[in-house]
């Protein structure tokens, strides 16, 4: 029995062509959720993620071995014509196609959704890129960093008057490869349930992080209002803020709620602030922020991180550390869900982080890491294309794969 058959996607076949992190971290949610994802490559180079960052023992990323899991890897010259052929070949026998390329590179090679839709008319065609696939930025290189300032997530984030500050991950991306999962699914349901047949699905990491706004839009359209950098709290919403402890760790502290900031306020030895009329409601409380705020500034700097939570938590007030990982990976908590699952890597137990979300019946599942590059190469061929021993001698010949 194939160990992926009874996950909720079995039987589908996705075609990974792309690099780096947008189109391959949706890649990466379909293949634990059963999916059989094959991921194209250069040969003899691969996708650069597998040199970026930390390195293991044989020169490859830990990152990658994460982020490429239960694929298989083909290479595939697409700079030959040949091998474009053996690539549409391949996309004709996918349901889902998920790309990251710049547009225009795909019809380039002749593979573009109008190449494709009258031989394929079933496929889900997933397309991720910086500005979408169209308007007058689309042609543009769009990587993650320059995408979250367009796309205004950066501009809400740092501290007020100071220069953006980005968060040290690459989050536009994966931003944009869980709408590009969520665009994937939706069109399969539809193929599935209303009969519609394949479709383009078109996501950008700009509209991707521009969809994680919440309500700047609509103040700025009903009221004019920009919603500005605020350092370590959250416009409008008081309590909510990071604080300093005596062992010099953080925890944050979300008291913002009208009867837990009066449970706050008596477990820091404020009843008077509890029953204060004025910090009844949030309006009143973000009019007295900066007083609210040096009580708990001048509360958390007379305990130790650990002392501070457990009069926190005993006042049923929403509070945490300030985790690192190696933090999170000492947390009874995180240990007790599973977080964590080990993985083999040649030989060796690599923790990667368990995929989310949670399903009760049919949850997803690592079968092995990252592959090598071309790991799956004759395999993937022969199973999809029916092509035997001698064509792929040949297409080894032609330093086509």
């Amino acid at each position: 029995m194939n160990d992926s058959e009874n996950l909720p996607l079995a039987g589908i076949r996705v075609l990974e062509m792309g690099q780096l992190i947008a189109g391959p971290f949706a890649g990466q949610i379909l293949a634990a959720f059963g999916a059989e994802v094959v991921k194209i490559e250069t040969p003899g180079k691969g996708d650069p993620l597998r040199t970026w960052r930390v390195l293991d023992d044989e020169g490859t990323s830990y990152w990658w071995r994460s982020l490429a899991r239960n694929k298989k890897s083909v290479t595939l010259n697409l700079s030959k014509p040949d091998g474009c052929l053996i690539a549409r070949r391949l996309i004709l026998e996918a349901d889902v196609l998920i790309e990251n390329f710049r547009p225009g590179r795909m019809e380039a090679w002749g593979l573009g959704p109008g190449d494709i839709r009258q031989d394929h008319p079933e496929l889900i065609y997933t397309r991720v890129s910086g500005y979408g696939q169209t308007g007058p930025y689309a042609g543009k290189p769009g990587f993650a960093s320059a995408c979250e300032a367009v796309g205004g997530l950066r501009y809400v984030n740092g501290q007020p008057g100071e220069k953006p500050v980005r968060m040290n991950l690459s989050l536009g991306d994966t931003i944009a490869g869980l709408h590009a999962t969520i665009g994937a699914l939706m069109a399969l349901i539809a193929r599935q349930r209303l009969g519609r047949g394949g479709q383009m699905v078109d996501v950008s990491i700009v509209e991707s992080v521009f969809n994680m706004l919440e309500g700047v839009l609509p103040e700025f359209d009903g009221a004019g209002v920009v919603r500005e950098p605020s350092g370590s709290t959250v416009t409008g919403i008081v309590p909510t803020n990071t604080y300093r402890c005596r062992d010099g760790r953080y925890i944050v502290i979300g008291g913002n709620g009208d009867s837990i900031f009066k449970r706050l306020m008596s477990a820091v030895g404020q009843q008077g602030l509890a029953d204060d009329p004025r910090l009844a409601d949030n309006r009143g409380r973000v009019a007295h922020e900066q007083e609210i705020d040096d009580v708990l500034s001048a509360w958390s700097a007379t305990l130790d991180s650990d002392q501070a939570l457990r009069i926190l938590d005993k006042a049923d007030v929403p509070a945490g550390p300030v985790n690192s990982i190696a933090d999170i990976c000492n947390d009874p908590h995180f240990m007790a869900r599973g977080v964590f699952e080990p993985l083999n890597v040649n030989g060796k137990e690599r923790l990667m982080p368990a995929m989310h979300p949670r399903l009760d019946a049919t949850p997803a599942r690592s079968r092995w890491s990252g592959p090598s590059l071309g790991q799956h190469t004759g395999q993937v061929l022969q199973d999809w294309l029916g092509i035997d021993d001698n064509q792929l001698a040949s297409w080894k010949e032609q330093h086509l794969i």
